[in-house]
């Protein structure tokens, strides 16, 4: 039988402040019912966290036009199109696009916690309090789209933070609360229990170790609170898995220490700038496990130029074992135990080489290092690129044979996107100069600059080419 996953984005100033989370207490008792006369009940807990979470609308205007762009160059679709919305028409070539999610008050001055695909590409993000129809307005703080997280803030008084929980006391079988606006009824809540822990290659997130829960979570749930049976913050509910389109008793929830972890660096600093080793790795497969002494690791299996790894000297073929006291499991844990660091932060790696143990000392750096530098030119607004590492070219499908520079990602109404640009295009040369890697991009920019330039673009092995000022 084929399953197929449907990760429904589950609908469900200010840079320098920081947030002092309300810690609930770190060891609850766990209790049962003592007679018979006694219901269990969580109302009383249930309504007070309830306070906490809001309803969340956004608006976004999208351009026809530009998002049926492969269609309409065909000619019968071309017809069709200046038809249905009239040749140069641009104001009916533009519609708006509306979506529902949940979130979290996190501060008594309007913080507010959401996912990433709620808020994403938003022109305008509106709030409404649970005991409240007024609707707030609300800012967009800073958003990382790895962890799936955002934070909002609003303009508010008098509104409840929610307390947090610690993840590292969350036990399979505790009972939890999905609250949240599932399909836009309104504020609701359902019951179930903790099904697993530290989930992760659910395809869902780039960085993943998720709650897993059978609580019902709908569209229109996402961003809202996964809390325990004392109304406490264990996670914020993210995404399910479903054959259906509906609910299906799995799903998702981002643990509440990565929350925090994510949190405070989009309050501080606007952005999550991670550490970065630079490697290609895979999980120790039965057969690898035969040539190797440790049972568990990540492989490294390439080593990218100029990183951190290939200055101080991993190899193909090394085995990690740990990040300074940390044990790597597998590929999925070196990759969330190296995104845990800051940029330019020292560790100690223990690796397996040739079946001998060897200690390395490095500095990581950041993923993220030229993809700001290159953001800032003006040429590029609306733009967000990256190297063709090999975790890129995976994800994009992008050939070895291939060089240049990823659009990973175009900005909606940018001069960009009305150019024609689309996220996985790869800027391969610009006039005369060839493109490799953001070096050639920069000095290519910096020759021609405040001038209109051809950029020549590989689509799919397709080249196609654009001019940019």
């Amino acid at each position: 039988m084929n399953f197929f996953i449907i990760f429904i984005m589950v609908l469900t100033s200010l840079f320098g402040s920081s947030i002092n989370f309300i810690e609930a207490n770190k060891n609850p008792k766990r209790v049962h019912p003592s007679s018979s006369t006694q219901i269990v009940s969580y109302s009383e807990t249930i309504e007070k966290a309830m306070r906490s979470v809001v309803n969340i609308s956004t608006t976004q205007k999208v351009n026809i036009k530009n998002s049926n762009r492969m269609l309409s160059n065909d000619p019968f679709f071309r017809d069709f199109f200046e038809q249905f919305y009239g040749r140069g028409n641009n104001r009916a070539q533009e519609s708006i696009q509306r979506s529902l999610g949940s979130g979290v008050i996190v501060s008594k001055d309007g913080y507010i916690i959401t996912n990433f695909h709620v808020i994403n590409n938003a022109d305008k993000i509106s709030v409404t309090l649970s005991n409240s129809a007024k609707e707030y307005k609300a800012t967009l703080i800073g958003s990382d789209e790895g962890s799936d997280i955002a934070v909002i803030k609003i303009d508010a008084r008098g509104i409840m933070p929610i307390k947090f929980a610690n993840s590292s006391n969350l036990h399979l079988g505790d009972v939890v609360f999905a609250i949240g606006n599932p399909f836009g009824v309104g504020q609701s809540v359902s019951s179930g229990i903790i099904s697993a822990l530290n989930k992760n290659r659910v395809g869902i997130n780039r960085y993943e170790n998720f709650i897993q829960t059978d609580a019902s979570i709908n569209p229109g749930n996402s961003g809202g609170a996964l809390i325990d049976s004392r109304g406490a913050l264990i996670g914020i509910n993210s995404a399910i898995l479903t054959k259906s389109g509906g609910n299906n008793g799995i799903g998702f929830a981002i643990p509440v220490d990565m929350v925090k972890n994510i949190v405070t660096k989009l309050v501080v600093d606007g952005k999550v700038i991670r550490g970065y080793l630079g490697v290609s790795i895979k999980d120790l497969s039965k057969d690898l496990k035969e040539v190797y002494r440790s049972k568990i690791g990540a492989v490294v299996l390439d080593i990218e130029k100029d990183s951190p790894a290939y200055h101080y000297g991993l190899q193909r073929g090394d085995l990690i074992l740990k990040i300074n006291s940390k044990v790597i499991k597998n590929s999925t844990s070196l990759q969330s135990i190296v995104a845990s660091f800051n940029p330019n932060e020292k560790v100690t790696i223990q690796i397996e080489r040739n079946k001998r143990f060897k200690i390395i000392k490095l500095v990581l750096s950041s993923r993220d290092k030229n993809i700001i530098k290159a953001i800032k030119n003006s040429t590029l607004n609306g733009l967000e690129l990256s190297n063709l590492t090999p975790q890129v070219r995976q994800q994009f499908r992008i050939t070895n044979n291939i060089d240049g520079v990823l659009i990973k990602n175009v900005k909606p109404n940018s001069e960009a996107e009305k150019n024609g640009i689309q996220a996985g295009d790869v800027i391969i040369q610009i006039e005369d100069k060839l493109v490799s890697n953001f070096n050639g991009l920069n000095k290519a920019l910096k020759i021609y600059k405040k001038v209109p330039k051809r950029f020549f673009i590989n689509r799919y092995g397709h080249i196609l080419i654009f001019v940019l000022r």
